[in-house]
């Protein structure tokens, strides 16, 4: 074996060697096989070739970009929400992910464009699902970015060039205080307090009122920490307990960890039902739920809390999802300016008279 200078080297026995490069480029090794059987000015063309090759692929030049079957990709995202987001949030995800293969399964990412998307989008909305067409369509691009993200894929995101639906304000439900008496006269305990709780602390009921624990309530300092856990943002908040939220937890029994529990010490996962048949008995109509927090958020407005401390106690991402509460305080503002004119009520028609005797105004 003959090693030269230039990185070339022949190899083998008898009259027919073979022509090898060994090279370092950017302090990487490389040795590539040229040719058996050739001369020397033959392997340092055929060198130049590899080198040139090299470096390319170095920098991306004609290197093949990566691509992932939209099938595959589904399966390996679907296995880090299941570990990653919240049972609920998965689930959600799992039902886009299943209508969106309706369209896209045996594709692979590459091979999506605008147009593709669009098309699905129409199709849902023609069937009716307009609101659901846009939720599948933002499951699309978060499943393309994290593919991005984990190196799966190389390429644009097509969901990027589809415009979504605009989507109908919903008529923003919140609770009048006799709405609140009559709702707590129709529960018992403990939907009583949980209640109380959504309503005074803006709690969301399932995620953070039903996992709290007594270590997470302070009645001394009368503060409720809502642990980053189970906070839908992902960060632990505290929120001031008022004096009405601080009686309604003193007289709560302590079974267990958990501040409402059954009495097998079980934590409740859900009250939805006991929730919607106290509002049937209460003649509530159109409340869920997230109502309690609705009115939580709705209510501190209406006292002039600034949107910043709102957005700390309720633990909300953004400032801009407190907007349609503004709205809504605004709009009660005019209710009761117009209270004013209903309970100071007097005539404004003036006789001929009483003109006669007003006084002019002069500038």
């Amino acid at each position: 074996m003959a090693r030269r200078g230039d990185a070339l080297y022949e190899r083998g026995k008898g009259k027919i060697k073979t022509w090898y490069l060994d090279c370092v480029i950017n302090g990487v090794r490389h040795q590539r096989k040229l040719g058996k059987g050739i001369t020397r000015s033959v392997a340092l063309e055929l060198a130049q070739v590899q080198r040139a090759a090299i470096l390319k692929g170095e920098l991306g030049i004609g290197k093949k970009p990566k691509d992932i079957g939209f099938d595959e990709a589904r399966e390996q995202f679907e296995d880090w929400t299941t570990a990653n987001k919240r049972p609920n949030t998965a689930k959600s995800y799992k039902e886009c992910l299943r209508r969106l293969a309706e369209s896209f399964s045996g594709k692979r990412l590459g091979e999506l464009s605008p147009f593709l998307v669009e098309k699905h989008k129409q199709a849902r909305t023609g069937a009716g699902a307009r609101v659901r067409a846009n939720r599948e369509l933002a499951v699309l691009k978060t499943l393309v970015n994290w593919c991005l993200e984990q190196k799966l894929y190389e390429g644009q995101n097509p969901v990027a060039g589809v415009k979504f639906h605009k989507e109908p304000h919903q008529r923003l439900r919140f609770l009048e205080p006799e709405e609140e008496q009559r709702l707590l006269d129709a529960a018992r305990e403990p939907l009583r307090t949980i209640i109380v709780v959504g309503i005074h602390c803006g709690l969301r009921l399932r995620s953070e009122a039903l996992t709290l624990r007594w270590s997470d309530v302070d009645l001394k300092r009368q503060l409720v920490t809502v642990q980053a856990a189970y906070a839908k943002n992902g960060r632990t908040r505290s929120v001031p307990l008022n004096s009405l939220v601080r009686a309604a937890l003193e007289q709560l029994p302590r079974l267990g960890e958990f501040v409402f529990e059954r009495r097998e010490r079980m934590p409740y996962h859900s009250v939805r039902t006991t929730f919607q048949t106290a509002c049937r008995l209460a003649g509530l109509r159109d409340v869920t739920p997230h109502t309690l927090r609705h009115t939580f958020a709705t209510r501190l407005i209406e006292n002039g809390v600034d949107l910043r401390t709102v957005q700390e106690l309720g633990g909300w991402s953004s400032i801009k999802m407190l907007e349609r509460y503004g709205h809504v305080a605004q709009g009660r503002k005019a209710e009761a300016v117009e209270g004013l004119a209903k309970k100071f009520h007097y005539s404004i028609h003036y006789t001929k008279e009483i003109e006669n005797r007003a006084p002019v105004l002069t500038a």
